[in-house]
């Protein structure tokens, strides 16, 4: 393909427009309008998202899915964006997401309605520069710029204790991100000459930085550490439930079907290439940090009574299973990650869309206080059920495929660690059925005798959610095709 036709690539379309749209969106004052035009700008990012799956092959269409400016060239920086597997992806499941969370939430009423979804919009942005940055400096400001809005979102439209969670996140991030940015300075400073510049920022010349062991070892924690918070693994998760509970719904849906991701992500984009030796000699260390924090999380949800931080410390299990696959380092791990990096960010979505529902209706997160729900609401309990059951991996379940490569990778690498992370599916089990049967079943009480039916928007968004299930669940090979070569490049490399 002649790079002259091609005026603008997908990456760029998958920055710019949610970003031009956000922009747009303050300008909007009438509150039914605002959420209209969300809606379409989302939609409309979701098709260039579908459309740039049409042409994933990054060899035959390497210059509809790769750009790159001359940006800082003294310093060895260049706006550098692309789209390989993990990134058509996880851009994918972003695209997705956004429409299905604005149509879900549409019936909520925000004050400043154009900045609270000019705020979403412009998270949206900076998400997709994350998962497509080709430069270590493009891609930390896109880290930043990614979690500059959810500040503001969470701490103006959150809950009433919204400034001490903010402030508890703020910190967290911040630290995270100034070991990040201390790793970045140190393995720049050891990368190769290039045209412009004696060091570079581009992803290559990190991955092939001179770095000795003993430096690898120590500025390996710089990254990890930062990666661990955004995830978040045991023990750097203690920001998460508070920002999940105070933040606003749509916001704590965007945080953890998406943005957790982005720590999962920049583990296996830049973490396993630049520190191989580090990973090796850490992987015990990080799966059994993995490990622990799936029982210990796995148990505190089962006490839990509020539904928001139930939600909540289920997801950290969740992460922790794909943080200990990644460190495995085997293909049948790292594949079961990319299929559970999809299946979680859908089903966990639908998780927060339904605790949405009962709350706005009931007007109480408080498991004790509920039951009954499926008399008044059926076709919200078949919804609930079926995630729910996705949720602690059902067979032709979505879940299912990805956690069973995943424990098959931990498996081959060491069987005490397998063992002891089984236990956390009985555990999902134990928590996640106890919810159902609480909150959807046994008698009605005068709480949930006001619950009525959900609206066809919210059937039709769960009925997406559901489709997703069940297709990745049975056919789950559109995701392996896609990622296969990431996988493959990355095991080059690592090995």
């Amino acid at each position: 393909m002649d790079p002259k036709n091609i005026w603008i690539t997908f990456p760029e379309l998958l920055i710019w427009f949610p970003l031009l749209a956000g922009l747009v969106t303050f300008f909007i004052r009438k509150e039914k309008t605002v959420k209209t035009w969300a809606i379409i700008a989302s939609l409309i990012t979701l098709g260039i998202s579908v459309a740039s799956l049409f042409f994933a092959d990054s060899v035959k269409y390497f210059y509809l899915n790769n750009v790159s400016y001359f940006w800082l060239k003294y310093l060895g920086s260049n706006f550098s964006i692309g789209l390989d597997g993990m990134s058509h992806m996880l851009t994918a499941l972003t695209a997705i997401a956004f429409p299905l969370i604005f149509i879900a939430t549409k019936n909520t009423a925000y004050k400043n309605a154009n900045v609270f979804y000019g705020l979403m919009l412009l998270t949206q942005s900076g998400l997709m520069g994350v998962f497509t940055a080709l430069d270590v400096l493009v891609f930390y400001i896109f880290w930043e710029l990614a979690v500059i809005p959810v500040y503001f979102l969470c701490s103006r439209w959150g809950g009433e204790k919204r400034i001490q969670a903010t402030f508890k996140f703020f910190v967290y991030t911040f630290a995270g991100s100034l070991l990040m940015l201390i790793g970045i300075i140190y393995v720049y400073q050891h990368t190769g000459g290039t045209v412009f510049a004696e060091h570079s920022f581009a992803m290559n010349a990190f991955y092939s930085a001179n770095l000795t062991a003993t430096e690898q070892n120590w500025v390996f924690w710089l990254f990890f550490i930062a990666f661990a918070i955004k995830m978040p693994v045991f023990p750097f998760h203690t920001w998460q439930p508070d920002t999940y509970e105070q933040a606003p719904t749509a916001t704590t849906m965007v945080l953890s079907g998406i943005m957790v991701k982005m720590g999962v992500f920049a583990v296996i984009r830049w973490i396993l290439p630049i520190f191989p030796e580090a990973v090796t000699r850490f992987d015990n260390i990080v799966i059994g940090l993995s490990v622990g924090g799936m029982i210990y999380a796995s148990l505190i949800a089962i006490k839990q009574d509020d539904l928001k931080r139930f939600v909540a410390y289920s997801s950290i299990a969740h992460i922790g299973l794909m943080c200990a696959a990644i460190f495995t380092k085997s293909e049948i791990g790292l594949q079961g990650v990319m299929i559970q990096l999809f299946s979680h960010g859908i089903n966990i979505i639908g998780m927060w869309i339904v605790v949405d529902l009962i709350e706005k209706q009931t007007g109480t997160r408080k498991i004790s206080e509920l039951g009954g729900v499926a008399h008044k609401a059926p076709a919200l309990t078949i919804f609930l059920v079926v995630i729910a059951l996705a949720n602690i991996a059902l067979p032709l379940t979505n879940a299912f495929v990805g956690e069973f490569m995943m424990f098959s990778g931990l498996f081959k690498f060491n069987m005490i660690y397998t063992t002891v992370a089984l236990i956390s599916i009985i555990l999902a089990a134990v928590y996640i059925l106890n919810m159902v049967q609480k909150v959807f079943y046994g008698e009605s009480n005068s709480i949930t005798e006001k619950i009525q039916e959900i609206s066809l928007n919210q059937k039709l968004v769960l009925g997406v959610l559901v489709i997703f299930i069940f297709l990745f669940g049975v056919f789950p090979q559109p995701i392996f095709d896609l990622t296969k070569d990431t996988i493959s490049a990355l095991l080059i490399r690592i090995k």
